[in-house]
Formats: C-alpha cells, sequence, structure tokens
C-alpha cells in the first residue's frame, strides 16, 4: 500500500491571532473560506487529488461558508470534524462539553454539505484519552490529531513560553510529551493512545523516519520546493503519507496579511512559491509510486 493524502485545516485567521496572543486586525475574519478554499479547491483540481477537509463547525454559520464548504464536498472532496468552537483547551472541558464541541461540529458539517463528517482532528493536534473515549461514544470512524513531532513540540512549548514571557496569553496548549513517542504510522489507538491498541483507527500527522521532523504546511513553505522534495523523498516507504495543511498556507501578506506577518513567519511567503512548493511535494510523491486518497478512505484500507 502506498496511498497519500492531503488535508486542510480550515482555521480562519482569528485562531491565529489568538495563538500569538494578539487581537485581529483588518478585515480578515473570513479570509480562509473566501480565499483560500477556492484556491485549494483549484490546485486539487489542477493536481487531480482530492482534500479533506476539517471545518470548524461555527464558521459554517456564515451562508457563504457554508455554500464554499458544500461546493467543495460535491467535487469529491472530504469534510471532517474540526469541532464547533475550534477551543484550543478541549482536552481541559468536562466530558460534556468535549461531546458538545464534537458532536456539534459534526451536526454543523452535516447540516451545511448534507453528509455527516467521518473523521476528527483536535484543534492544536491536542488530543487525550477522555477525547478518544468521546469519539468512541459518537461513532467518529477515525481520528487524525496525533502529531509525534519533538522538534514541533519544542517548538511549540518555546513559543507559548515567549509569548508569556511578553506578558500576552496564546490559546494555544503543549501536548502531553507522551505524543513523542506513538506510532509514526496508521495504527489503532491503546491505552495511553500513543499505545497500539484495538481502538480507534488513528493516521498520524506526518513525520520523517529517525529524527521525525515534521512534514507539514509550514515546514514545506519554508523548506521551500528543493526543501519540501527532500522532505517528501524522506517519507518514501511509509504505507500513509498524511499532509497537512492550513487554509493560511495558500494565503500570504498581500491577502491582508501583513499585521501578521511579523508573528508568522510563513505569511511573509508568497502565494506563488507556496503553491510551487506544494505542487513539488505532490509530484515528488506521486513519482514514487502514491496515490492521493482521502483519509476516510485511508483509514478504510488500514482498519
Amino acid at each position: 500500500m502506498k496511498l497519500a493524502a492531503l488535508s486542510v485545516d480550515l482555521d480562519e485567521i482569528v485562531h491565529y491571532y489568538a495563538i500569538h496572543g494578539l487581537r485581529p486586525e483588518g478585515d480578515t475574519g473570513t479570509l480562509v473560506y473566501d480565499v483560500a478554499v477556492p484556491r485549494l479547491v483549484d490546485f486539487a483540481s489542477a493536481h487531480g487529488l482530492p482534500i479533506t477537509f476539517f471545518a470548524v463547525g461555527n464558521d459554517l454559520e456564515r451562508p457563504a461558508s457554508a455554500r464554499a464548504l458544500k461546493g467543495a464536498a460535491e467535487r469529491g472532496h472530504e469534510m471532517a470534524n474540526h469541532t464547533r468552537d475550534h477551543r484550543y483547551d478541549l482536552v481541559r472541558l468536562s466530558r460534556a462539553e468535549m461531546r458538545e464541541q464534537i458532536e456539534g461540529g459534526a451536526d454543523d458539517i452535516e447540516r451545511a454539505t448534507g453528509k455527516r463528517p467521518k473523521g476528527f482532528r483536535a484543534p492544536g493536534y491536542t488530543i487525550t484519552d477522555e477525547v478518544f473515549e468521546v469519539l468512541t461514544d459518537l461513532g467518529v470512524s477515525y481520528d487524525s490529531s496525533v502529531f509525534p513531532c519533538p522538534a514541533y513540540w519544542l517548538a511549540k512549548a518555546s513559543v507559548v513560553g515567549l509569548i508569556r514571557m511578553r506578558g500576552r496569553e496564546s490559546k494555544s496548549i503543549v501536548d502531553h510529551p507522551r505524543v513523542l513517542g506513538a506510532p509514526t504510522v496508521p495504527y489503532r489507538v491503546g491505552r495511553p493512545y500513543s499505545e497500539r491498541g484495538g481502538g480507534l483507527v488513528e493516521l498520524p500527522i506526518q513525520v520523517t523516519p529517525g529524527l521525525r521532523l515534521p512534514v507539514i504546511g509550514t515546514s514545506l513553505t519554508l523548506a521551500g520546493p528543493f526543501g519540501a522534495r527532500r522532505l517528501a523523498r524522506s517519507c518514501v516507504g511509509a504505507p500513509l503519507v498524511n499532509l497537512e495543511l492550513h487554509g493560511i498556507d495558500v494565503l500570504d501578506a498581500t491577502d491582508g496579511l501583513a499585521a501578521l506577518a511579523p508573528h508568522q513567519f510563513d505569511v511573509r511567503v508568497s502565494l506563488a512559491r507556496k503553491l510551487e512548493t506544494l505542487s513539488s511535494t505532490v509530484a515528488e510523491l506521486k513519482a514514487a509510486g502514491y496515490t492521493f486518497v482521502t483519509l476516510e478512505e485511508a483509514a478504510s484500507a488500514v482498519a
């Protein structure tokens, strides 16, 4: 099996300001649905691949956002659940509140697209055994939240600490270190979720073999076309290459994000270079014999 999947978290720009402990600036509240989603759909069409979109339920209260998501679904892309309100503190909520966030997000997506999502991804990749229990109770087919990446974990912890030192408060939460020892290939979760067992299918976020370097939108963007090819090539041999992006990965400072650029380095990279980098990544994996599928299809293949 040589499968690859491209998934995109549709976090609106307000969440990036929240990560950095900043107040939103400018008219950027709906950039992801108004600009990024059409760009991503066009990219998928140009490269002949499906995308799995992880949507935040409350964004779909806006009719134009709901129409954009439904339009993508009608073109064959998968819709998956990223909770109702993108609460970074999901893992700190009561069990009832967790259920409300997860079930509510699925309800909102079903209302917008006519189909209930099968997959889930936690905000900030942060997940716990209790969240997995709720997912199982709700009949979710697969999760794709586990990110066993030391470099990302350390960078996130450092940024959150630095923001705190500057007198601001990041909404982001650092995951438990046990995630760093989780499998890097699809598996059924045990207890703790970082170990293999007989539970829900987990499709981990992609890392390289050995050093477990991140192979996600941000790292690919900063690596550029040549570096992204090398990262993709290092993953050849994995049964599933699970490339995770965010809507912001196809936006740049000229889209109205100049105020965010000093804090979000990847916003400084031009759209043209971002698209070239993503195209190079896809081309490298296709040349190695990988077939791009939705995460739902990938989960079915490994179940």
